[in-house]
């Protein structure tokens, strides 16, 4: 089998109207779609490609562990960030050593300040690489400006705005043009090195280019505690010979030329694309509606006869957030002759449906479970909570579970973000939504449940309905599967250790152990979470015989199930992981053969 190859993508600035034809092309035709987010899980290159992906796109989210904050780990930030690099690496590696194509999305160019390149030297010595070329944000933010940057002889110098005060204020001093890059919280001490080499009167300060909140200012205007990362600071070479677009407020794009200015036409550009280190209260989620049918864009070379002269450009659940669309196998394009006389403008603006959000209707927060594993574990009223929402939130694996439909948007994040997705859930019904939550088993079963109450009670969602639909838990699932063994008193404990620590799971089990009830036990291992399953079978063994059944089940009700029964003194460590459940019985489990094979119970009178 060959391998697949690798992509880097340079979507541009942040218009999807400036991603390049063949940037579109290699969107709409790779197998895996792999993008950047913060812990927040809204992608920002996921919303710019969303218009040229296609259903059954294999997603890949990539979300560093640490952005601006601190961390524990034993190498610190750079140690984090390069393990994240190697994980991140490794997972597509997964997808191009079976001759899957990945397309790895990169905002502006990849080699310009993009975390593209750090897959591009982990990879490209193993597998066939190209990158496409994109618009970088100075090239932009030049163009807000409506001003040249440099011409003749000068010299353009492109700084970031991390460089120490020192050393940006010699460097202004000693270049004809400057570019300063990566300001948000750096930007006290840009604008003072603009001050101190003399630069201040000529700078300009232009915030998410080529966006529908695009500003542009004059650099000794701006409010320090209102910068955005993605934000540019320019010193242009020449002075400027006309009036430049500065303003205090968002300036809001006008249509371009040949659209109408109504609501539908208007769609694309009041939409926003959220910079990933804004603060919550910054932060403004508003996603591109869906579309399932393929829209071919217009070609501008035709008559080259190329493969994308009528290869049509599908697209799928657009937004500006990390969004997953359903893992499938090979998915032929469509590939409809396109119109010659439709516009792009026209194009997106068939596209654009009115956001129910927009309407201001009452909007609500249902937290469901979809079972565990097999779809026919989901229940009806699970099923018409699903088919009338209009947005669902959830982890990537369970979202993907969900069938996609037309006009229903789909906020998929990292499993380790409880809190920000219950806000973000609160936060769409807020204005207007109706929003469903996704869990696997029943969600008030270390599931999403207890995170969107919980976080509901914040005063900003007063007002806000959430219910909670329950689902057949993992637990009871396992157990049907040998019979009962959870037939009397029993206990369920997480071993995760990620939200209490491991002293307070270790009690857990030793008083349960002691109280000789029957456990289930959830989140055993991960491939960050190896040791708790040894520590807990010797923690149970100074309560429970060494022949106490254990039932080992893996992916209960999916394509991989297996379930077995060993004993305590043979549960092996090794072959337990993340989707593995155990039932630990208690000195009243009974195991017989049968027929049916291996049957367990648990007594419903207690004779010890």
């Amino acid at each position: 089998m060959s391998s697949g190859k690798l992509w880097g993508v340079g979507l541009g600035p942040g218009d999807p109207e400036l991603v390049t034809v063949k940037a579109a092309r290699v969107i709409a035709e790779a197998d895996v779609i792999a993008f950047h987010s913060a812990r927040h899980g809204r992608s920002i290159s996921r919303g710019i490609a969303a218009p040229y992906m296609r259903t059954g796109q294999i997603e890949e989210h990539l979300i560093y562990p640490v952005t601006t904050e601190t961390t524990d780990h034993p190498g610190g930030y750079q140690g984090a960030i390069d393990e994240f690099y190697e994980q991140a690496a490794e997972r597509l590696a997964t997808h191009l050593a079976v001759g899957r194509s990945v397309a790895l999305l990169a905002a502006g160019d990849p080699l310009f300040y993009s975390s593209y390149m750090h897959m591009h030297r982990r990879l490209a010595d193993r597998f066939e690489a190209e990158i496409i070329p994109g618009i970088t944000s100075v090239s932009a933010a030049s163009a807000a400006l409506g001003t040249p940057l440099v011409e003749g002889e000068q010299v353009l110098t492109v700084l970031p705005g991390t460089m120490p005060t020192d050393e940006l204020t010699r460097r202004l001093r000693d270049t004809d043009a400057a570019a300063i890059m990566k300001l948000g919280r750096t930007y006290p001490g840009v604008r003072r090195a603009l001050s101190d080499s003399g630069r201040l009167a000529d700078a300009y300060y232009i915030e998410r280019a080529s966006s529908a909140r695009e500003r542009v200012l004059a650099a000794d205007e701006v409010d320090d505690a209102d910068v955005p990362y993605f934000s540019i600071t320019l010193v242009p070479g020449p002075q400027p010979t006309t009036a430049l677009p500065l303003a205090n407020s968002v300036q809001v794009r006008q249509p371009a030329v040949g659209t109408t200015a109504t609501p539908i036409a208007n769609a694309w550009s009041n939409r926003t694309i959220d910079a990933s280190n804004e603060s919550a209260a910054d932060r403004t989620v508003v996603p591109v509606p869906q579309q399932t049918s393929p829209l071919s864009l217009p070609n501008p070379v035709r008559n080259q006869h190329s493969s994308a002269d009528t290869a049509a450009i599908p697209v799928t659940n657009a937004g500006s957030i990390g969004i997953s669309a359903e893992s499938a196998a090979d998915v032929r394009l469509a590939n409809p002759e396109p119109d010659p006389h439709r516009s792009v403008q026209q194009a997106y603006a068939e596209l654009a449906r009115v956001d129910p959000r927009d309407a201001g209707g009452p909007g609500e927060v249902v937290v469901v479970g979809l079972g565990p594993g097999s779809p026919d574990w989901t229940t009806p009223e699970v099923e018409r909570a699903l088919a009338e929402a209009t947005d669902l939130v959830g982890y990537t694996t369970y979202i993907n579970r969900v069938p996609s439909r037309p006009g229903q948007r789909r906020h998929a994040s990292d499993n380790r973000v409880e809190s920000e997705r219950a806000a973000m859930a609160l936060d769409l019904a807020k204005h207007g939504a109706k929003v469903v939550v996704v869990s696997s088993g029943d969600p008030g079963v270390f599931a999403m449940a207890a995170a969107v109450l919980e976080e509901s009670a914040d005063p900003q969602w007063q007002g806000v309905p959430v219910r909670v639909l329950p689902g057949l838990t993992a637990a009871n699932a396992v157990a049907s599967r040998v019979g009962a063994p959870l037939g009397h008193d029993y206990a369920m404990i997480s071993l995760s250790d990620r939200l209490k620590p491991w002293e307070v799971v270790a009690q857990r089990l030793s008083a349960v152990a002691a109280a000789d009830m029957a456990i289930a036990i959830y989140n055993p291992a991960s491939s960050q979470r190896t040791w708790q399953v040894a520590a807990m079978r010797e923690v149970l063994l100074e309560h429970r015989k060494p022949d106490t059944p254990v039932v080992l089940a893996r992916d209960v009700g999916g394509p991989t199930e297996s379930v077995r029964v060993v004993t305590l003194a043979e549960l092996d460590p090794a072959e337990v992981d993340m989707r593995t459940l155990l039932i630990i019985g208690a000195s009243t489990t009974a195991v017989i053969e049968s027929d049916q094979g291996t049957r367990v119970y648990t007594s419903r009178r207690y004779q010890r």
